[in-house]
């Protein structure tokens, strides 16, 4: 099986930073895409940013200038540097990759999620 384990949220003062992470393993053959959603208590999943494995990346219009989404491929590992937080910024951050395995094939893959809470 696959497993993804995610760290990094925390408590934050508006205008502040942290570092998420994502780390894979298990019978993994290749990753696709990675990606970040987050989901805010009473409202839908959505898409924060995603990567591909050559390196392109695309943002939610809300966190342009404010997040960089990055990979590893040697740790199978994505991150999300989120910087300039705002109140609106808390939600569950969750990790996604589109995983490859032997005799199974593409599939997607989702981490436990980390809590992200900006208030002063």
């Amino acid at each position: 099986q696959v497993q993804l384990v995610e760290s990094g949220g925390g408590l934050v003062q508006p205008g502040g930073s942290l570092r998420l992470s994502c780390a894979a393993s298990g019978s993994i053959v290749s990753i696709d895409a990675m990606g970040w959603y987050r989901q805010a208590s009473g409202k839908q999943r959505e898409l924060v940013a995603t990567v591909t494995r050559g390196g392109s990346t695309n943002y939610a219009d809300s966190v342009k200038g404010r997040f960089t989404i990055s990979r590893d491929n040697v740790k199978n590992t994505v991150y999300l540097q989120l910087n300039s937080l705002k109140p609106e910024d808390t939600a569950v951050y969750y990790c996604n990759m589109g995983i490859y395995r032997n005799y199974i094939g593409f599939d997607n893959y989702w981490g436990q999620g980390t809590q992200v809470t900006v208030s002063s």
